[in-house]
């Protein structure tokens, strides 16, 4: 039995209109950013490998709306998820592409995990 919190999750991603087009916009500032932290946690520098690998299955939600909310929906109902939050900023990314991305996560991302959601009931934390 947890502690009784609300169960959450923070993960960094993009939206853009395909998976194409997020993963090209969101690389250079997702290494910018990724690397300055790891110059200073002594991380070696980010690859476009490392990258691909985040965005196929790690921790990094990025692509095309449908992409990312099929991805949302997953992870709140594999890890029983109250709460999930997509950090859109990455680094120094153009304000009009932030813009973007917010545009995309509540006009069609939100809606559409809703709907994925109701199709399949969450999963319990813990289990």
């Amino acid at each position: 039995e947890g502690l009784g919190l609300p169960v959450g999750v923070h993960s960094p991603g993009f939206i853009a209109a395909t998976d194409a087009e997020a993963r090209e916009l969101l690389y250079p500032h997702f290494k910018a950013n990724r690397d300055r932290i790891g110059r200073e946690r002594g991380w070696p520098p980010v690859n476009r490998a490392d990258f691909e690998a985040e965005a196929d299955g790690g921790a990094l939600f990025v692509g095309s709306p449908e992409t990312v909310a099929t991805r949302i929906a997953a992870a709140v109902t594999d890890l029983g998820l109250q709460r999930f939050d997509l950090k859109y900023a990455n680094g120094s990314m153009p304000h009009e592409q932030l813009l973007g991305a917010i545009e995309l996560y509540g006009s069609e991302v939100v809606p559409r995990v809703r709907e994925l959601l109701a199709r399949e009931p969450a999963a319990t934390p813990g289990r």
